[in-house]
């Protein structure tokens, strides 16, 4: 058994570990200032994240080295290097705490992922909704819109020149 290896495999999972729920986080607090449309602290946490995921950058390294050590015990590649494969250099107790922090690290960034997703699709509709507002204040109904009724790309013009777009209205309060 490989005592320096379970230790930086063990220690390797932990650092990977703390710092996925640093981002994870990070993420639920974008969430939240996301859904409250507080700009600054969007982008606060958006610069929180980005350094976030440069201490991942050299996770990613610390990784790469703990898997070509194994990789070279093993007489294989580092890319065919599995956790089951690194268990095996390892004593039983690291073996199963090395599977249990894999496990909690793998839920962390799944969760991670979901959440991610959430505020993307929070971001998406709230731009769409910006530039839904932007055309309405421009008086701009259709993107490509002419002010004389021609539409780019159709030909002639639809509508008298020199008529104002139609109002419409975001949300009609008038029963």
């Amino acid at each position: 058994m490989n005592a320096m290896l379970e230790a930086e495999l063990l220690a390797h999972l932990d650092g990977q570990i703390a710092s996925a729920q640093r981002l994870l986080r990070l993420v639920l607090t974008q969430g939240e200032a996301i859904r409250k449309r507080d700009v600054d602290a969007v982008l606060a946490r958006l610069a929180d994240i980005q350094t976030e995921m440069g201490k991942r950058t050299r996770l990613e390294q610390e990784r790469v080295r703990v898997l070509q050590g194994a990789g070279a015990l093993l007489g294989v590649p580092a890319h065919e290097v599995t956790l089951e494969r690194l268990c095996v250099l390892i004593t039983p107790e690291g073996a199963r705490a090395a599977r249990e922090r894999s496990a909690e690290l793998r839920g962390l960034l799944g969760e991670i992922a979901r959440e991610h997703g959430i505020n993307r699709a929070l971001m998406r509709q709230e731009l769409a909704f910006l530039s839904h507002l932007t055309r309405l204040v421009g008086g701009d109904t259709e993107p490509g819109y002419q002010p004389d009724g021609a539409v780019p790309g159709r030909g002639a013009a639809t509508g008298r020149p020199g008529t104002p777009p139609p109002l419409h209205r975001a949300l009609d309060l008038q029963a």
